[in-house]
């Protein structure tokens, strides 16, 4: 299925994460089998919403060994409205999933700050998975120019 030049990208998004293959001009085509089964579980037939988290990388690393990443929610962090797990995919890494954060209600804010490894320029996911387990996403990509993971 070919995507139109003019489609957002958070329609982008929503056919990426169904399962469709979309045209190489978008950089998700043919996800490598081991990402796509890791979405796939993480998803659980659930659809993710864009909003509500933010994803802050820097847009060049110079150095893929050590990118700095900051993941944030919008959320009260209350027993029935909360941040459980933040789930961060480095989608060109050899094992995608580079982060996973348990979080409680009692942290008071849902914020995570870490360094990640980029072995060449891609796409970074992050997806928060709420109490009432709703599932959010944000996507940056960021061009790396030294590789971390054997580049």
């Amino acid at each position: 299925m070919e995507v139109p030049e003019t489609s957002s990208r958070r329609a982008v998004l929503a056919l990426t994460f169904t399962g469709t293959v979309l045209v190489p001009r978008y950089g998700f085509a043919n996800l490598p089998e081991n990402v796509q089964s890791a979405l796939d579980k993480l998803r659980a037939g659930r659809t993710a919403q864009e909003g509500r988290l933010t994803l802050r990388l820097p847009a060049i690393a110079e150095n893929g060994n050590t990118v700095p990443l900051n993941v944030s929610a919008e959320s009260p962090m209350t027993a029935t409205d909360h941040v459980k797990v933040i789930h961060v995919f480095a989608i060109g890494n050899p094992t995608p999933e580079v982060a996973v954060f348990h979080l409680t209600p009692a942290l008071g804010r849902a914020a995570v700050d870490t360094r990640i490894r980029l072995g060449q320029t891609q796409d970074v996911l992050a997806f928060a998975e709420m109490a009432d387990g709703s599932l959010h996403m944000a996507r940056a990509e960021v061009k790396v120019t030294i590789g971390g993971c054997g580049g």
